[in-house]
């Protein structure tokens, strides 16, 4: 397949960067990204360290306030932008996907559809309730609202990586969340970068998207940092850096699924817990319940 003119991944503006409110330079230098076909290098990243971790979340954090007030249609037409934005861009996008995980095309183009089907279901959870009315007695009323969690950490594998970073990404997203996303650095591109360029372009809020490839170091930053409520994680424990002991050793939630035991085409977990339980209201008032 010859490369198509660029006009969503331009090099340039990723090459040995991490991505958040800005493209910069990572703490940890960068990393080689090879093709898999001819073990060629094919493009360089940001490498990120624990700190560029803690900078990327305190700054997603900053961001997310903001993110959430954004009306919902508003949040949903960013979502539906980016599903076309991948469409009409189809050809770019499979060309890198290809080139970066060694897949065939008909892989790479299935890889491009699935995630927008994606972002347009995720887009039409920003219309969907935000709560509600539970069982009650003595004459009160008793609602369960539904309100974003606030930062949510994504760890996402190197097999379908555009599809398992966009099944995390895209519902946080819609359900007012900021994300910070580490990708395998091995499909840093697919995984994490083509997801930041196209949400970058349909006009995403800056700092509320944070993409970090890189190693073990970086994965359990995200697993410990005080500024990620909830963490999805989708690959091997030691390699991205999440011990067994991580998710009891942190007051958060934490979804985890694995190749061998769970199939990858689920994402109800993060879907339905991508929401923080609100305080209680006071007595004699109308009563908050998390259902």
């Amino acid at each position: 397949m010859n490369a198509p003119v660029p006009r969503i991944l331009i090099e340039s503006v990723w090459r040995g960067r991490l991505f958040g409110a800005q493209w910069k330079p990572a703490i940890g230098g960068s990393l080689d990204v090879l093709e898999p076909a001819t073990g060629a290098v094919i493009t360089r990243v940001g490498n990120a360290t624990a700190e560029d971790v803690r900078q990327a979340a305190a700054e997603a954090r900053a961001a997310q306030p903001g993110w959430a007030a954004t009306p919902y249609d508003q949040r949903a037409a960013i979502l539906r932008k980016v599903a076309a934005l991948m469409e009409e861009n189809q050809a770019e996008l499979v060309y890198w996907i290809m080139r970066e995980t060694g897949g065939i095309e008909p892989k790479a183009g299935f890889e491009v559809q699935m995630v927008a089907n994606i972002l347009h279901r995720a887009a039409a959870m920003c219309t969907e309730p935000q709560g509600l009315m539970l069982p009650s007695d003595g004459g009160r009323l008793s609602l369960a609202r539904r309100v974003p969690r606030g930062v949510i950490g994504v760890i996402s594998p190197f097999n379908f990586p555009l599809i398992l970073s966009s099944r995390a990404v895209a519902p946080a997203l819609a359900t007012g969340n900021a994300v910070v996303l580490k990708p395998d650095p091995r499909t840093a591109l697919t995984g994490g970068f083509i997801i930041a360029r196209l949400f970058e372009e349909a006009g995403l809020p800056k700092g509320v998207l944070q993409v970090l490839p890189g190693g073990a170091e970086a994965g359990e930053a995200i697993c410990t940092d005080p500024d990620i409520a909830m963490v999805s994680f989708t690959g091997r424990a030691r390699s991205d850096g999440v011990s067994a002991s991580s998710p009891a050793s942190i007051s958060r939630r934490f979804s985890s699924s694995s190749a061998a035991r769970t199939p990858w085409w689920c994402s109800t977990t993060l879907i339905s817990t991508a929401w923080r339980r609100p305080a209680p209201s006071a007595p004699g008032s109308t009563r908050a319940r998390s259902a």
